[in-house]
């Protein structure tokens, strides 16, 4: 990964890591895997406020908590805000 950073993989090297589904950003990729659990849970309960404090969601609450945060401290991406919307 520090080399993909730096451009130091050959675009062979690129191209064989794109083939067999390297992630080239977890993070993104971790978000992603985690937005689709508050979506879960509207369809279910018809809303997404999710308190940090439900016993059976505490993770996801949690997780819309550090959203709120981050929205709130103007660091939440502009394609994340669009996607919470």
């Amino acid at each position: 990964m520090k080399s993909y950073k730096k451009n130091a993989l050959t675009l062979s090297n690129i191209q064989r890591m794109n083939v067999i589904g390297f992630n080239w950003d977890p993070h993104e990729h971790a978000w992603n895997e985690i937005f689709d659990q508050p979506c879960a849970y509207k369809e279910h309960n018809g809303h997404c406020n999710v308190s940090r404090n439900d016993a059976q969601n505490k993770a996801l609450g949690r997780w819309v908590n550090a959203q709120r945060v981050s929205y709130k401290k103007s660091s939440l991406r502009s394609d994340h805000i669009q996607q919470l919307n």
